[in-house]
């Protein structure tokens, strides 16, 4: 099953990901990072992830990952 991974210290918040995920499995953590951001984390884990990858192409920080 595909799943991403994103890295919090990475993550400048920008929230890209979470607009551009085509099934809305993204969102903004209510914590913060090391900068001082909110990062973008997986809503639930257990839903199916396509792995399209829209998620990756469009973060600036290269802070996620698609694992197919």
């Amino acid at each position: 099953m595909p799943t991403i991974t994103i890295d919090r210290e990475l993550c400048k918040g920008c929230e890209l990901c979470v607009y551009f995920c085509p099934k809305k499995l993204i969102r903004m953590d209510p914590g913060f990072n090391s900068r001082g951001a909110h990062f973008s984390c997986l809503r639930d884990p257990e839903q199916q992830c396509s792995g399209c990858a829209i998620c990756a192409k469009i973060c600036p920080d290269v802070a996620i990952e698609v694992w197919r």
